[in-house]
């Protein structure tokens, strides 16, 4: 919200001193963030000339402009003319400048706005003499949108049309207020009373202390609309039960004049508040809504057919909006309507049939009070944010709309010369603000300040508050019963007085403590299991790439399932990339996508990993619904399991990628291609951390090169996979050379971890180390080979590793040899190498029995 300081000083007294940063920093001491600081960024000379002498002069390109000879005032006001080597001249003690100026809607006589030599208009662009169409042109005539004040350039300002006839040579920046200034202040959306000249000046007044002039203090008497203009208010579909518009208020201004002009201080304050000027019809109910808070609006009453009927939209109606589109309307759309069908969007944007214009005389001004969901969703729906839907969705003060529509007729009597009639009309409810009980040390033990309680009741009576020195039961010993102000609908509870009241005496007392956390809570063991895992890779030289949850159905397919073949996936509604819809099965695509833009960027080698959710969806379920809970009350269990039904599984997984070296090439070593040992070696490290045992046979997958891809599991089942990625896989992502992929579903590998992991104690006995070399089938992995030597050997085997898978010579065709390291220890003595041969042996005959394993000669 912007704030010019002349508006603000109507309504709070400012100090002559106070420089806009002076301003902000007090809206910031009672809770805003500061934004910006607005200014016209205009300095002079510029003044008020009048026009002598008009020459037009046709030009070669077919062009006519005007060699004028202008009065700025007399010869002190300026600089001589003899030193500005200019074709202007000195008239007595006149100063008369010869300037060039492409406009036609002036003519001799006519007062204009001159920038002089020196003068520097927004932009900037500096004003000088210079030579054009054969003249030295000593100044610019300056239009609206020169000078800041709107986008009208299609003339000069004639100063008359704005009412003015000032004095030749006086100052046009303070005449036309361009010497005001504005601050910005953010408005978070439970404060919508701040959305008004009114809100931020008690909101000052609460910084500094200083008096506010409330401007929708007036006399009962004199708002009431009178009567005569039909209003009904008709919702069959209430959201919530909350009826769309509660209050209705209507009153005729008639005979205005919509051809005279908006007064500067109006267009001056308005373009410093963000808007620009449209006339003084439309300009006068801009105006009362940054002023009260209270969007109005204004329709021409000639055009109007009947009376005025709030009702909600038919399915497929159609309505045309002020900005020319024809919309189709949803049931829950709030109208205004007439005789002849829709005239307005409600608490939105009004409709092009009854809208003010230059041929206006009789306006009838709505002012209202609309629900604010009715209002936040038509604006969402529709993609029609406005400011009066933003004030409207916040909450707009439900006393204030038979101010707002006065104000509004009494200023276009006063600047539009209309008469103000008996004609109007109003529908509205009883305002109904329930109280709060605020127990009696409550905002201490919040704050942790020790509040007085007469600092307490003063910071409620200040924010507008009616405070009852005793509870609702009439007990005053407990505490206070408060009834908050009309403004302020996000009061709503005993946690929000007490943000007030430490909020008016000064966030800056509240104590620096830190909170000792209480004992059992912190990460759940999933969480921590996650956070080891990212840690050791992070460790190990991954670097972690989230991306984001998107991808196609064909990549869901191929890196989803083994076999390639089509499953079920999510596709989004309004999704953010047209060409990937889906949500992903898997992290590979995402980490795919990473490696191609760091490689096309030059960063070759690539150690990524990724944590986060894959959405598996089942065959044949049906996921989604179209209920959606209340937002002002917890769902209850049964409602929320209803929501969790509603969408597919989550698993986590965590997935890694390989490419390029592993190792770079330095003095002495030549670099080190990535392989699958690296892999390897990132699975155990996520074992390790994860404390689960992850063990690696043999399998194949569509989008893994065939003999190079694993199978990973844990306790016997499956839990991800790794490998080689497929050369063509690797040729369709546009990555080079070989790449090696792994993923696992992190969560039921912590699962599967169960409890807590200890690490076993060290033997103080030697160990015992022997070879063996196995001679299997081709066909025969090399991990159930392994797994038999370990079932076999018994408790005495320590550890098992395979060191060589040899084909060839000395080895029959269609059979491998596996070597492996074993090794051996008892944790009460030292093994004896008989004892040692013996476990061995053991193992050996388990492979044979199950694989037909034979020792290798």
């Amino acid at each position: 919200m912007r704030v010019p300081l002349s508006w603000l000083r109507e309504y709070v007294d400012v100090a002559a001193d106070a420089t806009p940063e002076d301003v902000l920093a007090s809206f910031v001491s009672v809770g805003f963030e500061e934004e910006d600081i607005h200014r016209f960024e205009i300095s002079g000379p510029v003044v008020v000339g009048q026009v002598l002498e008009v020459v037009p002069e046709p030009q070669k390109n077919g062009k006519t402009i005007n060699w004028c000879q202008v009065d700025v005032g007399p010869l002190s006001l300026a600089e001589p003319v003899e030193a500005s080597g200019t074709e202007s001249a000195a008239s007595g003690d006149r100063d008369i400048r010869g300037i060039v100026c492409g406009a036609h809607n002036f003519t001799v006589g006519d007062k204009v706005v001159v920038t002089l030599p020196g003068a520097v208009l927004p932009g900037p662009f500096p004003i000088a003499a210079r030579k054009t169409y054969g003249h030295v042109s000593d100044g610019m005539i300056a239009s609206a949108r020169e000078l800041g004040l709107g986008d009208e350039h299609d003339g000069i300002i004639v100063l008359s049309t704005l009412g003015l006839d000032p004095e030749v040579g006086t100052d046009a920046i303070a005449l036309l207020h361009l010497d005001d200034v504005a601050v910005e202040v953010n408005v978070t959306p439970d404060r919508g009373y701040a959305f008004s000249l009114r809100g931020l000046a008690r909101e000052y007044a609460h910084a500094t202390g200083a008096a506010f002039r409330d401007p929708a203090e007036r006399d009962f008497a004199e708002l009431q609309p009178g009567s005569g203009f039909p209003i009904a208010v008709d919702d069959a579909l209430p959201i919530r039960g909350a009826v769309g518009a509660s209050e209705f208020v209507t009153r005729v201004v008639r005979d205005v004049d919509p051809s005279r002009p908006t007064p500067p201080w109006m267009i001056a304050r308005l373009a410093l508040a963000g808007m620009r000027s449209l006339g003084v019809l439309i300009d006068i109910t801009n105006y009362v809504m940054l002023e009260l808070g209270n969007p109005i609006h204004g329709y021409d009453l000639d055009r109007l057919q009947g009376g005025i009927r709030v009702r909600r939209a038919t399915p497929g109606e159609r309505m045309r909006t002020l900005d020319g589109q024809e919309r189709t309307l949803h049931a829950e759309d709030l109208l205004i309507t007439d005789d002849s069908g829709p005239i307005g969007l409600a608490g939105v944007m009004g409709g092009g049939t009854t809208e003010m214009s230059g041929t206006t005389r009789n306006v009838l001004i709505e002012a209202a009070i609309f629900d604010p969901v009715t209002i936040a969703r038509t604006a969402r729906r529709h993609k029609l944010p406005s400011e009066a839907s933003k004030r409207f969705e916040r909450g707009v003060d439900p006393l204030i709309p038979f101010v707002a529509a006065r104000r509004v007729a009494d200023l276009m009597v006063e600047l539009a010369g209309g008469r103000l009639t008996d004609e109007g009309g109003a529908l509205y409810a009883e305002v109904e603000i329930a109280g709060i009980d605020l127990p009696r040390g409550f905002a201490q033990s919040v704050v942790g300040v020790d509040y007085s309680d007469a600092e307490i009741v003063g910071a409620l009576e200040t924010i507008g508050a009616d405070v009852d020195p005793s509870t609702s039961s009439g007990d005053q010993s407990q505490g206070w019963f408060v009834i908050p102000p009309s403004w302020r609908p996000d009061l709503t509870d005993k946690w929000t007085l007490v943000e007030e009241i430490a909020r008016i005496h000064g966030l800056d007392r509240i104590p620096s403590v830190l909170p000792t956390p209480p004992s059992g809570r912190g990460y759940t063991a999933l969480q921590k299991g996650r956070k080891r895992v990212a840690d050791a890779l992070a460790a190990s030289g991954f670097v972690e790439t989230p991306s984001f949850p998107f991808t196609t159905e064909q990549h869901n397919d191929l890196h989803g399932s083994a076999s390639g073949t089509h499953l079920p996936s999510i596709r989004l509604a309004n999704a953010l990339d047209g060409q990937a819809p889906f949500l992903r099965r898997s992290l590979i695509p995402g980490l795919l996508q990473t490696a191609h833009r760091n490689i096309s960027r030059g960063l070759v080698d690539l150690a990524l990993f990724e944590t986060g959710a894959v959405f598996t969806p089942e065959e044949g379920v049906v996921y989604g619904t179209d209920f959606i809970p209340p937002l002002g009350a917890r769902p209850d269990d049964a409602t929320l399991d209803a929501l969790n039904a509603a969408i597919p599984p989550q698993p986590r997984l965590v997935a890694a990628l390989l490419a390029g070296h592993i190792a770079a090439r330095q003095p002495g070593r030549s670099a080190e291609h990535v392989d699958l040992s690296d892999a390897l070696d990132a699975v155990r490290v996520i074992g390790v951390a994860a404390g689960v045992e992850i063990e690696v046979t043999q399998t194949q997958r569509a989008a893994l090169h065939p003999g190079r891809a694993g199978a990973l599991s844990v306790a016997g089942e499956q839990i991800g996979y790794l490998g080689e990625l497929h050369p063509q896989v690797s040729a369709d992502a546009d990555l080079p050379g070989r790449v090696y992929v792994l993923e696992l579903d992190l969560d039921r590998a912590l699962t599967l971890a169960g409890r807590r992991v200890v690490a076993e104690s060290l033997s103080s006995f030697p160990a015992a180390t022997q070879d063996v070399s196995l001679v299997v089938r081709a066909d025969v992995p090399a991990a159930e080979v392994r797994d038999a030597l370990v079932e076999g050997a018994g408790d005495l085997l320590e550890s098992v590793r395979l060191v060589d898978d040899y084909r060839g010579e000395g080895v029959e065709e269609g059979r491998k040899s596996l070597s492996f390291a074993l090794r051996f220890r008892a944790a009460d003595r030292t093994l004896t190498a008989a004892e040692a041969t013996e476990a061995k042996l053991a193992g050996v005959a388990a492979a044979a029995e199950r694989w037909g394993a034979s020792i290798r000669d």
